[in-house]
């Protein structure tokens, strides 16, 4: 099975950044660097919960909690 961190920077990658030679990692900033905004938040949270077949309830789909990969990767393990 794929790793989820890199199925989750995968997607952002494809839906959200512009250029290609971009780097992102694990770690980087999502919403605070201005990759992600609450459009796109949105979007991402169908995409996680249609992927891992989960429901992430409104109040924990929070801007501290996509602002990196990890910390969303740690957001759906809290409801696999």
């Amino acid at each position: 099975m794929e790793d989820m961190k890199e199925i989750i920077l995968e997607y952002i990658i494809e839906e959200y950044i512009d250029e290609e030679d971009d780097e992102l990692s694990y770690d980087s900033p999502l919403i605070t660097a201005g990759i992600v905004d609450s459009f796109s938040m949105v979007s991402l949270k169908r995409f996680l919960e249609n992927k891992y077949n989960i429901s992430i309830p409104d109040d924990k789909a929070t801007p501290e909690a996509f602002d990196s990969v990890e910390k969303i990767e740690a957001l759906v393990k809290e409801f696999i």
